[in-house]
C-alpha cells in the first residue's frame, strides 16, 4: 500500500508573511485606525504596529517618526471629490461640493486628519501644512473654481468674482471653523455660508 506524501496543514498555521505594499497598506491603515480611536496623542509606533499584526521593526523600517508615518496615511487614505458638481445653479453646486468635503473630512481618513488639525502643536502642525493643503485644500479649491467659472458661462456668477480670494473661501472658512470652533458642519451651516457669504460674493452687480 502506497501511502502519500500530502498531509493537511494543521489548524492554526501562520499565514504567508506579508512583505512589500501589503505589509506598508496594513500599517498605513492601523495608523489611520489609531488617529480616529484615539488621537494624534495617542498613536504610538507600538500601536501602529500591534494594529498591523507586525512587529515595531518593520513600522520603523519604513518610517523614522510617527509624523512621517502619519503624513503618508493621510496622503495614501484621504479620499477626493473626482468631479465639481454640475447641477445647473452655481448655489445647488456649491452646497453639494460642501457637502462633498464635509464627507471627506468625518470619513476614517477625515476624522484622523481632523485629529491631527485639533491636536497637533505648532511645531507638529508645520509638518503636515503640505498634507492638508495638497490633499484637501487644494483639490477643494480647484473644485470651487470650476463651479464658479461655469456659474460665469450660465450667467450667473459676475466675472470679476473669478479669483483666488474668492475661491479660497469656501475652504479657508471650512478650516477655520472646524479648527476654531469645533464646527461640524451640519446642513443648516453649510447652507448659511453659501447663501450669506458665497452668493453676495458672486451675484452680478445689480441684481
Amino acid at each position: 500500500m502506497v501511502t502519500s506524501r500530502c498531509t493537511a496543514a494543521p489548524s492554526g498555521t501562520a499565514s504567508p508573511r506579508r512583505r512589500g505594499a501589503v505589509l506598508e497598506r496594513a500599517i498605513l491603515d492601523a495608523a489611520l485606525e489609531q488617529l480616529s480611536t484615539v488621537g494624534w496623542k495617542g498613536l504610538t509606533m507600538e500601536g501602529v504596529a500591534a494594529g498591523a499584526h507586525t512587529g515595531k521593526a518593520a513600522v520603523y523600517r519604513r518610517w523614522s517618526s510617527k509624523e512621517d508615518l502619519v503624513a503618508d496615511a493621510l496622503v495614501s487614505g484621504l479620499p477626493r471629490v473626482e468631479r465639481a458638481p454640475d447641477l445647473g445653479s452655481v448655489r445647488e453646486d456649491l452646497l453639494t461640493l460642501c457637502r462633498q468635503v464635509r464627507q471627506i473630512m468625518y470619513s476614517r481618513p477625515g476624522a484622523a486628519l481632523r485629529s491631527v488639525i485639533h491636536e497637533c502643536d505648532q511645531v507638529q502642525a508645520e509638518r503636515f501644512e503640505g498634507v492638508i493643503l495638497g490633499s484637501v485644500v487644494e483639490p477643494t479649491v480647484e473644485l470651487v473654481r470650476e463651479v464658479i467659472v461655469r456659474g460665469i458661462e450660465r450667467g450667473e456668477v459676475r466675472e470679476d468674482a473669478a479669483n483666488g480670494y474668492v475661491f479660497d473661501a469656501i475652504p479657508a472658512m471650512m478650516m477655520y471653523r472646524s479648527k476654531m470652533c469645533a464646527s461640524e458642519w451640519n446642513d443648516q451651516d453649510l447652507e448659511g455660508m453659501v447663501d450669506q457669504l458665497m452668493l453676495p460674493l458672486l451675484r452680478p452687480y445689480g441684481a
